[in-house]
């Protein structure tokens, strides 16, 4: 076999390992429905800013308005800085599905099997200088701090359950004249009480052994490490050039990546929420709201910016008759017209553009923030909101700019190559007409 029939097979073998994964597939269907609570959270930074802060907002002008401003921190709180909870729940509702068990009860036992391994009081410092103890719960273990220890332990819990469902000589069995509802809870008991108990006992054993709770361990040892480097432009690039070269294969990379990236990106708008909300400038470029508005601007490979390049230069009429029906899905990200389409898929011809423009975008997005043009963001914009707008809101008038500079430079990017399929459309019709006579 070719180089490149080796790499196809590599990568598509390799994407379908991620894609039929049971856990990585659990986790990522959790995040697509937890992102809607996300974009909520942040939106109630902006409502913030535009309505209750008295230097920004109305309130400048209106100060009853500065009343309001608990009511959107309590937004962002309950979505942002406890998001691991929904999350947690969501894994096992999925997971216990997947495995044929009841997913309410996995579920709810994903949420207690968490709480068992994390910290139950809460730290606090008297005014006389004292340290007391309460009862409680961190928002280092609710919030983001928590993503990557809740999936773990979320996973392992629910295979625990499940192997524990197995066996039929533990379960209550209940008479027929019981609700189903209450047989089924009795039926799980033991189970469930055996999986809490390990889960437990497992994290007295991981403290005593490390001196911390999982979740600080973990946060420390492996989550703050992997969110650096994803933060850094080295590795959004490479996660993006894995995405792209999965697209060029016919595969959604971003799908087949949400796994790795999603969480990062939602610790990522976390943290910039809660700076925001404490009066400090946000920290992490990298979120949904900069993937979207900067690196997977109209679809994919920075679609959008093919089709200005087609209704520039293109002299092919099916490929203008494309860019025309995909203009106004790319002008809401959706790519997939083009992507199929035009093909993009397996097209060496335009493989080039399709892996290295989002990076292109990327990086002059990372240098805009570098040299303090604009800052990273703490309002994420949910999917299918237009270019330039979806801009403005995330990153304000700035944001716009830089977007359009994108834009520009990655159509004049995409121009050689939309030339270059020009004269392989003539070549074929003389080919033709060579063959014809």
């Amino acid at each position: 076999m070719s180089f490149k029939d080796n790499f196809e097979r590599v990568i598509s073998r390799s994407a379908e390992a991620v894609d039929q994964n049971k856990y990585l597939s659990v986790i990522k269907a959790a995040f697509s429905q937890l992102l809607p609570l996300i974009m909520i959270g942040s939106f109630s930074t902006l409502l913030t800013t535009l309505i209750a802060d008295p230097k920004t907002g109305l309130a400048k002008w209106l100060p009853f308005l500065t009343n309001l401003k608990p009511a959107f921190d309590v937004i962002s709180f309950a979505t942002i800085s406890c998001m691991a909870i929904p999350l947690i729940f969501l894994i096992g509702l999925s997971l216990g599905k997947r495995n044929g068990v009841s997913e309410i009860t996995s579920g709810i036992l994903a949420i207690i099997c968490y709480i068992l391994v994390v910290p139950s009081f809460v730290t606090m410092k008297a005014e006389d200088g004292t340290i007391l103890k309460t009862a409680g719960l961190a928002t280092s273990a609710l919030g983001a701090e928590g993503l990557l220890v809740g999936m773990l332990v979320s996973v392992l819990a629910i295979e625990i359950f499940t192997f524990l469902m197995n066996f039929e000589k533990i379960k209550i069995k209940m008479p027929d004249q019981v609700p189903p509802m209450v047989a089924t809870s009795f039926n799980s008991l033991i189970p469930v009480f055996l999986t809490t108990t390990i889960i437990a006992i497992l994290g007295v054993l991981f403290q005593l052994a490390t001196g911390k709770f999982i979740n600080e361990f973990i946060y420390s040892v492996v989550q703050a490490p992997l969110q650096n480097v994803f933060q850094s432009p080295f590795g959004v690039v490479i996660v993006i050039i894995v995405m792209q070269l999965l697209w060029f294969l016919g595969i959604h990379g971003g799908q087949a990546t949400s796994p790795i990236k999603n969480p990062l990106m939602a610790v990522a708008i976390a943290a910039n929420v809660a700076a925001v909300s404490q009066g400090m400038d946000p920290t992490q470029p990298i979120t949904f709201g900069f993937w979207r508005c900067f690196v997977a601007v109209g679809g994919a490979g920075m679609i959008i910016s093919l089709v200005f390049a087609i209704i520039l230069v293109s002299k092919r009429p099916e490929h203008k008759t494309l860019a025309k029906l995909g203009f106004l899905p790319s002008i809401c990200g959706i790519s997939e017209p083009l992507v199929f389409g035009l093909p993009l898929v397996l097209n060496v011809t335009f493989i080039i553009p399709l892996v290295f423009n989002s990076c292109i975008s990327a990086l002059i997005a990372l240098f805009s923030m570098n040299i303090g043009f604009i800052h990273p963001n703490a309002v994420d914009v949910p999917f299918g909101v237009p270019i330039l707008l979806n801009a403005f809101v995330s990153f304000g008038w700035q944001g716009v700019i830089v977007q359009a500079v994108c834009l520009i430079v990655t159509t004049l990017v995409w121009i050689p190559f939309v030339l270059i399929s020009n004269k392989q459309a003539r070549s074929a019709v003389t080919d033709d007409l060579v063959a014809a006579n």
